[in-house]
């Protein structure tokens, strides 16, 4: 039997609509209990913090078991919720369900595990059959203080409501869906009758050009992709007639795909002269004028691309090479060379250049960094295997020797550790797998905890630390324990770089958007062309006294990449033999 293509789409319709509604039925129906069942608990949760903080303000010691029950019952009729008040020990003191003859045969509540956790976590739930009411309730314990007593106030309501409200929700679904199934269908049928019209004229005009007939034209005039597919025909049909037109606008189209390439390309001839060249080489080499007709070497200026371009026309085989040019920058490319053939007969060759520069800039810092982290891990391992061997060859038994050189094999075991810690978290901050818990804090807290911990040290050299926080200094939205560690970095830098008698000044102040924090020191100072690499990784300004403070070189760098997944940035100004000054901002809250 012959189905119009009305009938087929509107028989797909519908199984594809009734497929869907189906499986959006059972998929919100079966998730439609625990999506009740949550939405009661939250609001058990906060129903239950509220009455929490009303008996914080209200309970008393001196208040009686009649008066207890009274306060319960009031909170229980205003949240329409069984309310239980219990003391700390276990014992019921209050109950909206019960009076005060069954208050007293009422068990010990303390073991209840809503209680338990509550007594851990200050909240607890648990969902049972109560054997006070008679039905499956779920119940919400919060602990409350009053005086210098604690109690717990619990709310329970039966799970039989969460039923009854799924239920209701489960057949509003079912209306829902069939309502929307009904409706799509009458809808997209008497759509389809229309839609079907217009294919039914263009099916008939494929026809008449499929018999050779090229003068009817479809009038449809609708703006939508019916009245597209009607132009289309209509152009076709035009032109059929004139197929070296159609030739010609291919090439054209091949050529705008070739000059549109993200990559460089240039097309030779089988004499090496340019037949194209695409936008990003022209604008990549700086080439002005018009480069069709003239060899690669008046073009581009490169021995080796035109060396390429010789060496596949002659041996008539792919070809790759890296090459380097100044454009005035140095760039590296990489150059692609195929040799285009028709037949056995050369006709030119397709050069295709990929701008590599990035990737061997990238691979360089990497071998840097195993080179420098090669170098930081062999001095202390060196180190330590050398008085090792010693106190193996017998320096061991030289007691006095051999604490000095157990004392050195711990200070190189302990300086491999912190670079391998250190290692840890540059590799989580550049990954993006630190992840940071972002809270609204304080800074001056943490100012004072860093100082108290670095004072010690400090005073070893006579160094003053000293601090100085704008009044009224806003809260910032910041991973505490990782602005810690920036603060640890940059003072503990400020103090081993600094001047014996010298002084450490933190600072923080505030602006319309960010919290700026200045740690400036009195020391050693930096060189003004050692700055702008100072946050590279093991980058040093003064190797030798680094190793001999315990530096990793590491720890800037760690300092920029934790304030920049805090959206902030961090600067340096330094005078030598003045000081420096560190600085950065921290988004305010």
């Amino acid at each position: 039997m012959r189905l119009n293509i009305h009938h087929k789409i509107t028989v797909i319709l519908t199984l594809t609509i009734a497929v869907i509604l189906s499986g959006m039925y059972f998929y919100l129906n079966k998730n439609l209990k625990e999506y009740t069942y949550q939405r009661i608990r939250g609001d058990l949760l906060r129903e239950s913090a509220l009455a929490a903080a009303h008996l914080e303000a209200t309970f008393d010691n001196q208040l009686s078991m009649k008066e207890i029950g009274a306060i319960a019952d009031r909170i229980g009729e205003s949240l329409q919720l069984r309310t239980t008040i219990i003391g700390l020990d276990g014992v019921v003191l209050g109950d909206s369900d019960l009076d005060e003859q069954g208050l007293k045969v009422v068990e010990n509540h303390l073991l209840r595990p809503e209680i338990q956790d509550a007594l851990k976590y200050e909240f607890g739930e648990g969902h049972r059959f109560s054997t006070t009411v008679h039905k499956d309730m779920l119940y919400m314990a919060r602990l409350f203080q009053y005086g210098s007593k604690q109690g717990f106030v619990r709310l329970a309501i039966p799970l039989s409501e969460i039923e009854i409200i799924s239920g209701k929700l489960k057949k509003l679904l079912l209306i829902s869906l069939l309502c929307a199934f009904f409706m799509t269908i009458i809808i997209g049928s008497t759509a389809f009758i229309f839609v079907s019209k217009p294919i039914k004229e263009i099916s008939s005009l494929a026809q008449e050009v499929a018999m050779g007939n090229y003068t009817k034209r479809l009038s449809l005039s609708t703006k939508d992709e019916i009245g597209d597919l009607a132009k289309s025909i209509n152009y076709m049909s035009e032109q059929i007639k004139t197929r070296i037109e159609e030739v010609v606008a291919h090439k054209s189209r091949f050529e705008a795909v070739l000059l549109s390439m993200c990559e460089g390309m240039m097309v030779v001839d089988k004499n090496g002269a340019i037949l194209l060249m695409n936008k990003i080489l022209s604008n990549l080499f700086h080439v002005s004028g018009d480069p069709v007709g003239r060899k690669s070497l008046e073009v581009v200026r490169s021995i080796e691309i035109q060396e390429i371009i010789d060496h596949v026309l002659q041996s008539k085989t792919v070809g790759s090479r890296e090459i380097s040019i100044l454009l005035p920058d140095e760039r590296t490319l990489q150059v692609y060379v195929a040799p285009v053939l028709r037949g056995k007969d050369m006709d030119g060759a397709v050069l295709v250049f990929h701008d590599i520069t990035e990737l061997r800039r990238l691979e360089n810092i990497r071998k840097d960094f195993v080179a420098n982290a090669s170098h930081e891990i062999r001095t202390p391992l060196t180190s330590i295997k050398g008085y090792a061997e010693t106190l193996l060859d017998g320096a061991i038994d030289d007691k006095e020797n051999a604490k000095d050189f157990l004392n050195i094999i711990s200070s190189d075991a302990n300086r491999l550790v912190q670079l391998v810690d250190d290692l840890l978290d540059l590799s989580r901050l550049e990954s993006d797998k630190l992840n940071l818990k972002i809270t609204k804090h304080s800074i001056e807290p943490i100012m004072g905890r860093v100082m108290m911990g670095l004072n010690k040290q400090a005073k070893k050299r006579g160094i003053t630390l000293k601090k100085n926080a704008a009044e009224g200094l806003s809260q910032a939205n910041i991973d505490e324990s990782a602005i810690a560690q920036v603060f640890l970095n940059l003072v503990d830098n400020a103090i081993k770089y600094n001047k014996d008698g010298g002084s450490v000044m933190i600072t923080a102040q505030e602006n319309d958007h960010a919290i700026q924090v200045d740690i400036i020191d009195t020391g050693i100072g930096i060189p003004e062309d050692d700055i702008p690499r100072l946050f590279e990784r093991f980058y040093r300004v003064d190797k030798a006294r680094s190793r001999q403070l315990g530096g990793t070189g590491l720890g800037l760098s760690i300092v920029k990449h934790i304030i920049q997944s805090h959206d902030g940035e961090v600067s340096v100004k330094s005078i030598l033999e003045k000081g420096s000054t560190f600085s950065f901002t921290l988004p305010k809250s």
